[in-house]
Order: C-alpha cells, then sequence, then structure tokens
C-alpha cells in the first residue's frame, strides 16, 4: 500500500540464498536447498501486506476518493514526495472524511477484488505451523471486515488504527512496542518477529515494503517492491498470486 520515496535503512543481509535474482519476471528455483530446510525448520513467521498485496486494489484509496473529495490527493502528491510521512498522510486525508463506519464497509463490499489463493495460503500456513501476520499501512476496520468475511478473521492482524465519532474519525500507527508511529511501522514488526526468533517471510508489493522486506530472511515481491529488488540485486521471488507462493514454499 501507499508507494512512496524508500526510506533509508541499513540492509543487514540474512538467509536469502534460496534463490538468484535477474532482471526478469521469471521464478528460479532454490539453489542451495539445504539451506532452505535448515531454515524452515527453525519458527517460520509470514509478514504480509494487504492493499495490493491480498487485494488487488488499495481499499484506502477507494475510501478516499468516494468519501473525502479529490483535495485528499494533493496530501497523496506530497507524501509520494517524501514531504509527509505515511502518518500524516493518513491523519490529513482521512479528518476529510465524514462518512461513518458501516456506510465505508457496504461501499466496499462489492469493490473489493482478492488475490487469488490467499484462502488457500492462510490453509497451507495453519497446516504447515507457519505463523501467519498481515501487517499493513491500510485501516484496521475495513481489514477486519474482509477477513471476516473470508472465514478468516482470526488471523493476526496490524494496521492503522481507527477511532470512530460523530464528526468522523481518527487514524494513528501504533508500533510493535506499543509507540505511536508517523513512519517505519511495518519495520517495527519486522524487528519484533525477528528478535524474537523467527526465519521472516516477507510478502508485499509496494515501495514502503522495500525497507522492511530487506530485514527477511525470504522475499515474495511484486509490482513496486519486485523493481525495487531487480534495481538492487536484492534476492526475492516474483509472484502473481498466492498460489505462486504456496507452490515455492511447497519446494522447502
Amino acid at each position: 500500500m501507499l508507494d512512496s520515496p524508500v526510506e533509508s535503512a541499513p540492509f543487514h543481509p540474512r538467509v536469502r540464498s534460496y534463490v538468484i535474482l535477474s532482471h526478469s519476471d521469471t521464478v528460479y528455483q532454490p539453489t542451495h536447498p539445504d539451506a532452505i530446510i535448515e531454515s524452515v525448520m527453525a519458527k517460520t513467521l509470514i509478514q504480509c501486506d494487504f492493499d495490493d498485496t491480498v487485494t488487488y486494489k488499495d481499499i484506502s484509496f477507494l475510501l478516499l476518493d468516494a468519501f473525502a473529495g479529490v483535495e485528499w490527493r494533493e496530501h497523496l502528491e506530497k507524501y509520494q514526495e517524501g514531504k509527509l510521512t505515511v502518518g500524516e498522510f493518513n491523519r490529513l486525508s482521512f479528518s476529510m472524511v465524514k462518512a461513518g463506519r458501516q456506510e465505508m464497509l457496504d461501499y466496499i463490499r462489492d469493490r473489493v477484488r482478492l488475490r487469488p489463493g490467499f484462502q488457500e495460503f492462510a490453509q497451507f500456513c495453519r497446516e504447515k505451523g507457519f505463523r501467519l501476520v498481515i501487517v499493513s499501512n491500510g485501516l484496521d476496520f475495513y481489514i477486519e471486515e474482509i477477513l471476516k468475511g473470508l472465514g478468516l478473521k482470526d488471523i493476526e492482524h496490524h494496521a492503522a488504527e481507527t477511532q470512530f465519532n460523530p464528526g468522523g474519525f481518527k487514524v494513528r500507527y501504533v508500533g510493535a512496542d506499543g509507540t505511536v508511529l508517523d513512519r517505519d511501522f511495518k519495520l517495527s514488526w519486522v524487528k519484533k518477529f525477528l528478535n524474537e526468533g523467527y526465519r521472516v517471510v516477507y510478502i508485499g508489493d509496494g515501495n514502503s515494503d522495500f525497507v522492511p522486506a530487506q530485514q527477511c530472511h525470504f522475499i515474495f515481491a511484486t509490482a513496486s517492491l519486485l523493481r525495487h529488488c531487480q534495481r538492487d540485486g536484492i534476492a526475492c521471488t516474483p509472484f502473481a498470486d498466492f498460489n505462486d507462493i504456496i507452490k515455492e514454499m511447497e519446494l522447502w
């Protein structure tokens, strides 16, 4: 979600030796299967983005287009230029929305398109004992509703917290340590999971995924995240849908 200038952060290479990436969209076969097996035998956690990754569209953008008028895109432009953080962008943009929670949920109900294979991937993770966690710059209330509609309400998820009131609602990000953040929300959770000893698999699509993904052991990438990885020679596996990810992880 929310493509933006990539924030700089120190790169700490990990175990992503299972794939060699060239400037192609080809899915590459593992080159070091022993390294994969050794790594995956440790406790494994999948940190997965939501908007534009689980879904095909950014749901927050759908809501802003419908309920905030056109002015919110001025904030988007500043965010993409690096003049606003993600926290500032969301606070400013959603302050323009006066619709209630149910009105917005009713609006997106028939407009959400899921990337194929997500439900099957959630089941695959359960069967393998992998911990699946959604960490998103999107808003908690619609992520919860979409997961509930899929019969997946028990999936752990962390996103922008929304507090509704009669005049609209407020948005804030609370990091993994309980600190209110304006940036690096996804990175805060990656660091927590790594510190807990997990082998972390990252699934994402956007510029905001690039820094946190680099800290992880494995990356599945599409769209601008894939382009960033290709540009910088970061090992990853491209994917079109979650069936691709299942097929790759079954080889582990």
